[in-house]
């Protein structure tokens, strides 16, 4: 693959062209905050955590969708950048009712981990308290609407790598919703496996098995990753 210049932080870097600027930037050990993106599946920039700055494009631009160009100067640290990442934290808490200190992934969820990140310490936004159901109808696992940042992660890792299709996006804006099979109960699904590759790639306590209690999820994103490598070694 070609190489091409590109200048990240006040940095130079010899890059492989036709990549992203969030793969570059894990390459070369520059961390950037993401939400919606899981290694092993498609992204599609939902979060908007993976915000840069381009020098000569006055938008910001989402690192894990936006690929890098040659002599393109890029930055990833800006005082601009941590103050939108710090609303978008907030704005996180303020859509659903995440109470973490009774939540299943209390401890060991990647939200309440970007909260610490980014400083936050309460959220100015008003909170919206919506009335979110809890789909207790599949023999195994729990899916808590209360908990769910439409990260969209479990939608496309049932699609892209199980195949199943099980899960989907219903409405917009404040009503919008993951749902199973054309909104009916998930214990009611044909198409879920049970395979539970959503509950492990779920960032937050929304996707849980029922053997679980709280403070005591642990799961294991990165499993999709190695799964999805393993499948092309065996192609």
């Amino acid at each position: 693959m070609a190489k091409i210049p590109v200048n990240i932080d006040g940095k130079a870097f010899e890059v492989e062209a036709g990549k992203t600027i969030l793969e570059v930037c894990c390459d070369n050990g520059i961390e950037i905050l993401t939400m919606c993106h899981l290694e092993g599946v498609g992204d599609v920039g939902a979060c908007r955590l993976c915000l840069v700055e381009i020098e000569g494009i006055n938008k910001l631009l989402p690192a894990c969708t936006t690929k890098v160009a040659v002599n393109q100067v890029i930055k990833t640290n800006t005082e601009r950048l941590k103050k939108y990442q710090k609303i978008t934290t907030e704005l996180f808490f303020a859509e659903r009712n995440h109470i973490c200190s009774v939540c299943v992934a209390n401890n060991n969820c990647e939200l309440q981990e970007l909260g610490y990140k980014v400083g936050m310490d309460h959220v100015r936004f008003p909170y919206l308290f919506p009335k979110c159901e809890t789909d207790t109808s599949h023999p195994w696992f729990v899916m808590d609407h209360n908990r769910c940042i439409m990260c969209t992660r479990c939608v496309r890792v049932c699609s892209e790598v199980e195949g199943a299709h099980n899960w989907g996006i219903m409405n917009r804006g404040f009503q919008v919703r993951i749902i199973s099979d054309f909104d009916t109960p998930w214990g009611e699904s044909i198409t879920c496996t049970s395979c539970g590759k959503c509950v492990q790639a779920c960032p937050t306590g929304a996707l849980w098995p029922k053997a679980v209690v709280q403070g005591q999820l642990a799961k294991q994103p990165e499993m999709i990753a190695e799964l999805v490598q393993k499948r092309k070694m065996n192609l």
